[in-house]
This record gives structure tokens, sequence and C-alpha cells, in this order.
């Protein structure tokens, strides 16, 4: 399901107390608060009115501490009441449910095939991309948990030991820093928790799967006669994980089956079911046909990977042809999480105006992940023999004479069949007859991978009043650091796979066993270093030795430093006839560094992957801020209130210099009832480690379209010359009738390069806010109501990315711009006829060009009324609606347009409303989620010529549910479902934009587990 700042300066405990609740209590009826049982209005008012030492407090979206509590930006709040009532075991899933959030860049159901990031969980504010939304706790940043970026693991959050999270959408980067550019997640741990809070909870699905349980304990006392207080938090999760051969949506047996095969007709219509075309058994080809084996494991001629999968081991069962593989089999779904968390808090007072502050959590995550056995094949990029001919399967030997000496002569490799043996030829001219292979891996067992994640993260500090209360000040000092550590399996050394299957009969008895019947590997050094033959024909026909030669354990460590050194001051500078002027400032020193290293052989690209670099790099920053709210005029006909308010930040980095962030704030309350609010920022975000640093990380992208095709001698344009300017273009040209001409191999060979940019400037985004709040106090029945819409309208400019492929080489060739041109190498003259000037690479280096624009409006709904039926029962209602107006990316200032709004995680209409009855004995609550229905990216429908929603997925409701059993003031226990309407996920075609790999549909945007229950208990002393 798709789906800040305010913190509390503190003296002592009696401050702290009345500021929390003088903050929550008045958000709450200020802004969208997504918040179970409402204040009261009288409350509203006492609270306001209460008195608390310095009477000043931190107001979310805003530094200065000042008496007043509202908020001129768009500001949600949800407050533990709803984390419990969503049983979730993971924060991302309260957040998700809120359509301020876009798709997660990750999470459980879209990271099993991912090489590092597994299990990890992300928000993404207004879909504008995971590091462009800052999450913080307790107001001060959180070190990030990948390597190279800003994006935050939810999982290192304690879910248990959360009292809120505020919600600050729009830019905010001049009060919080880079990275805020689409908004700002604070999560606000529990403060001054005197007593025992703990809970237990066990769910599963209706079928039984995926089961989560967890544990959590909480406890905290004052210390040194109430002038300290100490706080520790243990918790643990366990979320067992899914299959997709566990789900009959995504598993493949014997009904037909959505897939797009590349032709445009099958859009919507039902198919046969098709497998991969890597079999366990091999499949064989050569120039007089194609080789298989069939369930028996006989030789056969011919192949298919048509047919249901009925007895669910992989294969095929519809034919003797039928012997493609069913990798949906032994794919992961949603991938297995396990979590210690542990978490402390504690202050004491040392003077009557100092106090000194500490945080500590650490947190443990492990993941796992399976997915279907290794494909291997003979030639192609990341075949055994990538420069192609195949696979020797007659080779140069040296034997002895009868004479005494020695002859090089030509054998074959014993394991070849003789049908297979006749039917091949010399392909590449070296005198040997080869074949090319395919063949699933099947004897390894399926790939594997695990992943520990350790989080630390503790900040001490200082803060106290100065001026006879009138101002705080804060310094602080935070410090996070993640270790990584995966380790993957069933990968293969290529090298050593070459040298395996190069095999001949032991003549000579080099070996020394004795026999000269046994196979052995034919080269020499190979043999030095333990090589077996490895005999890749039928099903199980790779020994146990060979596997362990040719296997190779892929590891992968990361590590991530943050230090964070701030000092804040903040109250009224003088009080002017409308009210205080109010003022902060600040300074702030932060240092990032990571590092990511992969195994020798994913470094050079010896593991049929890709070559990867490891990676590593590091920057600082010294910033300054100062923020001003200036009371215009108060308690006067049509301005019950009129305040104006701005903040400029200056920050100077070490990679990009100096960067500049600002914003303005108005407040207009013509009446007690309605107030207006506007901000406009000015917003940066400087690039990250990866986007400066990463090496040259190779890849091999698919779908590319080479526009020279077709271009002859003369003609074409621009089009055409600057095709003809490539040696190699002019000379396929004239060696194939005068028209340039590449097959599929030379499209399947492309490869290319990934990097970073060191070079690279800021982000700049404007962002644009203007709304209501509608409180109507004067009217009894709706005192409690609390209603508000706001426009947003935010622009990127200076976007850092990397240019699609396709679109650098229109730039390149129908554009003629040189810059792209520079990105593409084309084959040399003198290379084979068809691959001549066919594209060999095109790079993909990150840079400040792309545009991201999004514009909507947000509307939400609290009320809250007393019914009076039994005891003091109560009534709430909570909504929260986004209407999605434009969400676009432009590659290049002046270029198309490429617009998501409206497509599938990117809904344009969506919302989340709850509502839920109380008494004193039990609590029952509703939970809705709507999404709209959206459609397939309108680009992947261009490319075949359809209509740009040439796919649609009908708007989808998912309803949740949970009842809490109040037994008495200690103990409760609560059951609850999710997707109470087993609703099944809609099914998007493999092969296209939303589809996650092994799900058959948008898992990250759409429920996939259907109806599960849980139940658990909460006991508090």
């Amino acid at each position: 399901m798709k789906h800040t700042f305010q913190s509390m300066l503190k003296t002592g405990s009696s401050l702290r107390a009345v500021a929390v609740t003088g903050v929550s209590l008045i958000a709450f009826a200020a802004h969208p608060a997504l918040a179970q049982g409402q204040p009261t209005q009288e409350n509203l008012q006492e609270n306001r009115a209460a008195p608390a030492d310095s009477g000043l407090i931190i107001v979310t979206g805003s530094r200065i501490a000042r008496p007043t509590v509202e908020s001129t930006a768009p500001l949600q709040i949800i407050d533990d009441a709803v984390i419990d009532e969503s049983g979730a075991t993971n924060i991302q899933e309260v957040l998700l449910e809120n359509p301020v959030f876009g798709t997660p860049a990750l999470s459980r159901t879209n990271s099993a095939f991912l090489t590092s990031g597994t299990g990890v969980a992300t928000v993404d504010l207004r879909n504008l991309g995971s590091d462009r939304t800052l999450v913080l706790i307790n107001g001060r940043r959180v070190v990030s948990s990948l390597p190279g970026s800003a994006t935050v693991d939810l999982n290192v959050i304690p879910t248990q030991f959360v009292e809120r999270i505020d919600i600050l959408t729009g830019g905010a980067s001049s009060l919080y820093g880079s990275d805020a550019v689409a908004g700002v997640v604070n999560f606000v741990y529990k403060q001054n928790f005197n007593g025992i809070e703990a809970n237990g909870q066990y769910g599963l699905t209706e079928e039984g799967d995926d089961i989560r349980y967890q544990a959590n304990l909480t406890a905290g006392t004052d210390v040194a006669d109430g002038n300290g207080n100490i706080m520790v938090h243990f918790g643990y999760s366990n979320e067992k994980g899914l299959y997709s051969r566990q789900r009959k949506n995504t598993r493949v047996d014997d009904y037909d089956k959505f897939a797009f095969t590349g032709d445009p007709a099958d859009f919507g219509t039902s198919i046969a079911p098709f497998f991969s075309s890597f079999p366990p058994q091999g499949r064989f080809i050569t120039s007089g046909g194609t080789f298989t084996y069939d369930a028996n494991n006989n030789l056969q001629a011919g192949f298919s990977t048509n047919g249901p999968d009925v007895d669910g081991d992989g294969f095929g069962d519809g034919g003797p042809l039928a012997n493609g593989f069913n990798r949906q089999q032994f794919r992961t779904l949603a991938v297995p999480v396990e979590r210690y968390t542990f978490a402390a808090a504690g202050d004491y007072g040392l003077t009557d105006t100092i106090n000194v502050f500490f945080e500590g959590t650490f947190n443990k995550t492990s993941s796992s992940r399976i997915i279907e056995p290794f494909p291997l094949e003979s030639g192609g990029p990341n075949g055994v023999f990538p420069s192609g001919g195949g696979y020797n399967i007659e080779n140069f030997v040296t034997r002895a004479t009868a004479a005494g000496g020695q002859e090089r002569v030509i054998a074959a490799n014993p394991f070849v069949p003789d049908a297979i043996l006749n039917a091949a030829t010399d392909s590449n001219g070296d005198g040997l007859r080869d074949i090319g292979f395919a063949r699933r891996l099947s004897d390894f067992g399926p790939r594997s991978g695990t992943t520990e994640r350790d989080f630390y993260r503790f900040v001490v500090g200082f803060d106290g009043t100065i001026a006879d209360e009138r101002f705080r000040w804060d310094a602080s000092y935070n410090y996070g650091q993640v270790n990584e550590n995966q380790i993957s399996s069933g990968q293969v050394n290529v090298v050593n796979f070459r040298d395996a299957l190069a095999v001949q009969q032991d003549f000579d008895d080099v070996n020394g066993n004795g026999s000269t019947e046994d196979l052995i590997c034919v080269n020499a050094e190979a043999r030095a270093n333990g090589c077996v033959p490895a005999n890749i024909f039928g099903a199980g026909s790779l020994s146990p030795e060979a596997v362990a030669y040719i296997q190779a354990q892929g590891t992968f460590q990361t590590g991530i430093k943050q230090h964070v050194a701030q000092a804040n001051l903040s109250g009224s500078l003088l009080e002017l006839p409308a009210g205080p002027l109010g003022v902060a400032v600040g300074a702030e020193y932060r240092k990032e560094e990571a590092f990511e290293d992969s195994d020798a052989l994913t470094n050079a690209g010896l593991n049929a992957g890709n070559k990867i670099p490891d990676t590593r790099g590091s920057f600082d920053v010294i910033e300054g801020f100062a923020e001003v709210s200036v009371p215009i005029l108060a308690d006067t006909p049509f301005f019950e209130l009129l305040e104006v308010g701005g903040a400029v930040r200056v920050a100077k980095y070490s990679t990009v210099g100096t960067t500049f962030s600002y914003n303005g704030t108005v407040a207009w309350q013509p009446i007690e009832d309605v107030r207006v609010r506007g901000t406009y920022a000015r917003s940066v975000r400087a690039p990250n480690v990866a986007e400066l640093f990463s090496g040259l990380s190779q890849t091999f992208p698919s779908g590319i379209t080479d526009p020279c095709v077709g271009v002859g001698l003369t003609g074409g344009g621009a089009l055409g010359d600057n095709c003809r300017a490539a040696p190699g273009v002019l000379d396929n040209i004239r060696n194939n009738g005068g028209s340039f001409t590449i097959n599929q191999a030379d499209l399947q060979g492309i490869s290319g390069f990934n990097g970073g940019n060191p070079d690279l400037n800021e982000e700049k985004a404007d962002s644009y806010t203007a709304g209501v709040v509608i409180n109507p106090r004067s009217i009894t029945a709706l005192r409690n109501l609390t209603l508000t819409a706001d426009y947003y309208n935010i622009k990127i400019e200076d976007v850092i990315a990397a240019f699609p492929r396709q679109f650098t080489l229109s730039q390149c060739y129908e554009q003629g711009n040189d810059t792209f041109c520079d990105l593409i190498t084309r084959r040399p003259t003198g290379t084979a006829v068809n691959s001549a000037g066919s594209i060999d690479l095109i790079n993909a280096l990150s840079v400040n060009a792309a545009i991201l624009k999004t514009e909507g409006v947000d509307v939400t709904a609290n009320w809250t009324t007393g019914l009076g039926f039994i005891g003091d029962d109560r009534l709430a209602l909570r909504v929260a609606y986004n209407h999605v107006i434009k969400n676009d990316y432009t590659p290049l200032a002046g270029e198309d347009v490429d617009p998501s709004a409206g497509e599938i995680g990117d809904a344009k209409d969506s919302f989340t409303a709850n509502v839920t009855y109380s008494n004193d004995d039990v609590r029952i609550g509703f939970t809705g989620t709507w999404i709209g229905k959206s459609y397939e990216d309108d680009q992947f429908c261009a490319a075949y010529d359809l209509d740009p929603k040439c796919i649609s997925v009908p708007a989808q409701f998912y309803l949740d549910m949970q009842t809490t059993f109040l037994v008495d003031d200690h103990f409760e226990f609560y059951v609850g479902a999710d997707n109470l309407l087993d609703n099944n996920a809609p099914n998007l075609l493999s092969g296209t934009s939303f589809n996650v790999t092994g799900s058959d549909t948008a898992a990250d945007v759409y429920d996939i587990f259907g109806r599960r229950f849980y139940a658990g208990a909460r006991v508090r002393f």
C-alpha cells in the first residue's frame, strides 16, 4: 500500500512535561494530525494558557522557541496510539498508509533481487526519491544505512519507543540542511517515562505463512529526587518471509498466466505459461540443431519453454519438449527480516538552568533471500566465453607416442554426446568444433544471500536557558555508524569454469593414480590448482567436486560513519505590539564517510556478473542558520493574527563549495476559526558520497534501439550524417548492401559503465505551499473538527542523475550533441561484417541536468465527539487525502517531459481514513486505504506504438481493523486483521515497467500477502 522537526528544549522535568503536552495537543488541533483521541477544545484552551517555566516551546517546522504553537508549514502527526493500533512490526508499514508518501525505494517486497539493500525499509515523500526525504530522530540527523547515500533504514527505529512521528512536507533545507527537499520525517522518542511497558505480538497470514512476531520492553524512572530521568528499551521482531510459490497468483503451475513476451498483442491476453530457456539439463546449440534432455535425462533434439509445472519441481511438464525452467518456484516474494534493538535516553539537571542529556540506539538487522539457481551460457557479455565462439568440444591435447615422444592432437571432450559432436562445426575459425550452451546450475542449489547490518548511534549534549529564561540553547554531538556484511552463494568463478570445461582422457596418467582411463582438465596449471572436469550434459551431471571447484562465494562489506556537532539558540528578542519577535540562530558541523568493498571476482567481473568496483569517499560541511518570526497584527478585526517569518542557511561543503537556502512564511488568521498559511522555500541537496565518488560499474542494458539502423550511404538528413561519421558504421554500410545492419547479438552485447562524478554541484529546489486550517469552534457540534487543505508545488533543478541511454543515443545522432556522443563507443572497422560500427559502450555518469516537478493538494480532516451511550465513549474520525496534479521528469531542459502522475505507484488520487469507537472497556478501529486507478508507464507504451494508457490497474481498497480489550489500568490485549477483504494484488505482466521480479505485480505498491491476522497484549505499570 502506498502510501520535522518538533523537539522539546529542556531544563527540568516540569518544563519538558508541559512542553510535550502543549506541542502535541495543540498541534493536533492546528494541523492535519493522523492521531487517535484528539483533545477537546476546552483542553486545548487550558493547555494554551498553562504557564511552563520559561513558557517557550519548539514548534515543528520552526526552530524558534516561543509561546505560540501554530505552524505555517503543512504538518501531519502520527502519535503512538495510531502506531499501536496498526499492529505494525516495522514503522514503514504505518507511514506507507499515508498518501503523502510514494513508493518506497526499498522494502521487504522489492529488495530480493538487489545486490545490496536487502530488507532495508525506506520512505519517499512526494515520490521525489528517498535521498530527498530527510529522516530525523528527536530533531537530529540519522546515519544512513545505504553506503554513499542519505537514505535511512527504518528498521533502526524502535517502533514501541516512538511517541509520535512528525511529517513536515515541503522544502525545509533552511531549517534542517541538505536533503530536506521533499520534506522531513521526524521520529520523536518517548521522554520522562516512569514505569514499565511491555508488549508481545504474534501474527500470520490466512495461508499460515509469513509469520511475524515481536516482543518489546520499555522501562523508565526518575533519578536524583526527580532531577533526572533514564529510560531504556529492548525490542525484538521477526518476519519470516514469503516465497513466490506460496501464492497462486505468483507461482506458475497448471493455469494460464499473464506474461509479456515482447509482442504488444500479449497485453491483456491470458497465455500458457512459458519458462526460462536456461534448463537444469542444459540446452545445446550447434549449426546442426538444438539439443536438450527430457525428463528421463535422455538426449533429444528440439527445445520448448511452454507447459505448466504441475508437480512444482521447477521443470515444465507439458510434454517431451517442454523443458524450460520455472524460476517462480525458487523466488523470494518478501524477504525475511529479524531485528534486535536497544535504545536508551536520559537527562540530568546540573543546575536550575543547565541540563545534560543523552540518547543511544543499537540495532542489528538480519535479512536473507533465496532466488533461482544461476543461469549460465557459453557466450554473451556475462558468459563463460564472452568473446564468442562457443564452448570448444574439441581441444588440442598432448599425448605420448609409441616411440616415446609427444604429439599434439585434436581430441574430443569425452563428456560430449555423439549426436551433439556430429552436429557441431567450427564457428570461429580456430580449427576446432564448438557449441553454444545455456544451463541452469541447479547442481549448485538456489542462489542465496545473507545480510547482517549493525547500526550504532549516540547523542550527548547540554541545554538550558539564559536571560531570565527568555532564550533556550542547546549544544550536542551526534555520532552514527553502520556496518554491513553480506555473503552470497551460487555464483560462478568463470576462469575456473573455462578450465573445467576443457577435458581430456588422462592418456599418460599425469595425475599419478595408476589409471589412463579417467578424465582430467587439459590445462596443467589448472590441474595444479585443483581443477576438476565439469560435465554439463544432462540434469545433475556436475559432480560435487566440480561444483566445489567452480562455485564462487560473493562477499560485500560496507561501512558508514556520520559525525554531527551543532548548537542552537532561540527565543524572544523583544516584545512588539502584536507579540514577541522570535529569533533562532545556530551552527552545525557534519562529516559523512562511506565505503563499499566487494570480493575480487566481482571487482574483476569474473563471477559471470557485472564488473563492480569498490567505492569510498567522504565530505564535510560547516553550516550556519538564522530564523526570524515577526508578528504584524493581533486581536484586531479581520486580523486575529498576521505573522511573517523567514530563515536563511549558509553551508560550505568540502565538495561543492558554498550553498544557500532560505524560506519565507506568512500566517493570517482573519477570525478565530480560520487560519490561512503559505510558505516559499529554496532548498538544496548536496551530492552524496556515491554520486561523487562511485567508480565505473559495468552494466549490460537491455531494450536499446540503435538509431543508425537502416541508414544508407547517402541521405537520412542530420541523423544519416552523424551516423556515417563513425568509420565502423560506414564500413558496415558498404559491406551490407548499402544499409547499416546489425544482428540481435550486437544489441545484446551492448555494455556500458555507470559512475559518479566528482564535479557535481548541488540540486536546487523551489517549493510553494498555500493552505487553510478550519476549526469551527463557535459551532458546538463541530468544535472538535479540524479541516485542512494545502496546495504544494515543488520544482527541483540540476537534478543529479545519469541520462537514460536511449536518450543519449537520440541526443547524439538526432540532435548532433557532441557531449552525448562522447559517451558512446562504436566497434571499429575490421570487425565482423555485421558487427562493424555496432555499439560497444554507452556510459552513464551522474550529471546536474534533469528537472523534477510535482504539484498537488493535501486535504485532511480530524473529528472527535462523545456519544454518551456507554460511559465515556467516543467516536474519532481522521482522513488524509492526496491529489497529484503532476509529477514530471525532464532529463534535460527543453526536452520532452516524462509525466508519472497517475502511473502505478503514483496514483493521482489516494486516501487513508480511520474511524475508532472507544469506551472504558474496548476500542474498535477500522482503517481504509484507497489507491486510485493507475496506468503503465507511458514511455513503455509509446515504445510499442500503443495508447499511453495501454495497461491499467483498477482502484484498490484495503481495509484493516483492530479491537483492543482494556482489562484494567495495567493490562490490555488486542486482535487485528490486515487486508480484511482479502484483496489479491493486481496482475502486472512480467517484463513491464512496474512488475517487481518474482511477484507478477507492483509488490512495493499493492498488498501481496492477502488477509492476515495478529494478536497481542500490553502490560503497563
